[in-house]
C-alpha cells in the first residue's frame, strides 16, 4: 500500500480531469484494501474508493477526502475447473483476454471495456446483450467499516447497469464467475471482431479522454417500446453539435463527451445537462447517467437535474 499526499486525481481517471485529494492510498490487492478501510474507519477518516477511474468525473476542486485506489497492476486470477476467482482490482479487459486464452466462455462480451472487475460488478457492466450478473456466482464484499463477507448472486439485485452496491457503497474485493468450456480459436476470433467494432465506434482514450457512454440506454416506455440507445435520441435531438468550453461530443457517438483543450470537469457537467435537456424537450424522456460525478459542481440557475442519477 502506497500513501501519496495530495495526489492529482486527473492522473487516475480516464477523463484526465479532477483536482487533488488529501491522500491517495494505492492498494493493488484485496488484503491491502481491507487493511486500509479498517484503519480509515477506526480513525474516522472519510474516504472514497476508485478503481480504474473509467466511469467518474472528479470536480476541478478535487475531493476533501482520502481516496483509496484499488487497481491491480497485473491480473490476480485463480481458476478451479470452470470457475474463476478474480481480484476486484483486476482490469476487466485483462480478465476477458485471460478467459479467451484459457478457453473459457462467458466473459468475451467484456472485451475492450475499460475499468476494473469490481467497478464492472457494481455497475453491472455489459455489452452485446450480456452483463456481469449473467456469469457471477459469488463475491467477497467489504463495508465501509472494513467488515468482509461472501455473498451470492441474489445479494446484488442486478438490473440494467445497476446493482444494490450503488446504494450500499460496499466494495468488491474479489469475484467468482461460473464460466463454460469454449474453443480458444473461436473465442479469439470473436474477441478480435469486438475490438475492431469498438475501435470503429468508440474513441481511443489516449487521444480522446472520456468516460465512454455518458447516459444509460432508454428503458422501455410509451416512447421507447424496447431499450434503445441513448445516443440515437441525442443524435435526433441534434446533440452532436453541443459544446461547453473544452467539452464536446464525439463525432461518431452522440452519447460520448470528450475532453478537449482547456476542458474542465465543470464543462463536462454542464454539457451533460444540455444533452439531457435536449432529449427531454424533444422526446419527453429523462436520461440517467452511467457516469457519476464526484465532488462539488455548480449548477446554473434554472438548470434542472431532477431525475438524473
Amino acid at each position: 500500500m502506497k500513501n501519496i499526499p495530495e495526489a492529482l486525481l486527473a492522473d487516475h481517471t480516464t477523463f484526465r480531469l479532477g483536482g487533488p485529494c488529501r491522500y491517495l492510498l494505492d492498494c493493488p490487492t484485496p488484503d491491502e484494501v481491507k487493511q486500509a478501510v479498517k484503519q480509515l474507519a477506526a480513525d474516522k477518516i472519510p474516504f472514497v474508493l476508485i478503481g480504474g477511474g473509467s466511469n467518474v468525473v472528479v470536480s476541478d476542486e478535487g475531493l476533501d477526502a482520502v481516496v483509496v485506489r484499488f487497481v491491480s497492476p497485473t491480473p490476480l486470477i485463480k481458476r478451479r475447473n470452470d470457475e474463476v476467482t478474480v481480484s476486484g482490482g483486476t482490469s476487466l479487459d485483462a480478465l476477458a483476454l485471460w478467459a479467451v486464452e484459457e478457453g473459457l466462455e462467458g466473459l468475451n462480451y467484456a472485451t475492450g471495456i475499460p475499468g476494473t472487475v469490481g467497478g464492472a460488478v457494481v455497475g453491472n457492466a455489459g455489452a452485446w446483450g450480456k452483463q456481469m450478473g449473467d456469469v457471477l456466482k459469488s463475491a467477497t464484499i467489504l463495508d465501509h467499516k472494513g467488515n468482509a463477507k461472501t455473498v451470492g448472486l441474489d445479494y446484488f439485485g442486478f438490473a440494467y447497469r445497476h446493482s444494490r452496491l450503488k446504494e450500499t457503497g460496499e466494495i468488491v474485493l474479489d469475484v467468482t464467475f461460473a464460466l463454460k468450456p469454449g474453443d480458444c480459436v473461436a473465442l479469439a476470433t470473436e474477441r478480435a471482431a469486438i475490438l475492431k467494432t469498438r475501435a470503429e465506434k468508440h474513441p481511443d482514450l489516449v487521444t480522446h479522454p472520456c468516460a465512454g457512454s455518458f447516459f444509460r440506454n432508454i428503458e422501455p416506455t410509451s416512447k421507447a417500446e424496447r431499450r434503445q440507445a441513448a445516443g440515437w435520441f441525442l443524435e435526433q435531438a441534434d446533440g452532436k453539435n453541443l459544446k461547453v468550453g473544452g467539452a464536446y461530443i464525439f463525432e461518431k457517438h452522440a452519447n460520448i463527451i470528450i475532453k478537449g483543450p482547456r476542458c474542465t470537469a465543470q464543462n463536462v457537467h454542464d454539457l451533460s445537462l444540455k444533452m439531457a435537456t435536449l432529449v427531454k424537450a424533444k422526446f419527453d424522456l429523462v436520461l440517467n447517467r452511467e457516469v457519476r460525478f464526484a465532488g462539488k459542481f455548480q449548477t446554473a440557475p434554472g438548470a434542472n437535474e431532477r431525475g438524473f442519477w
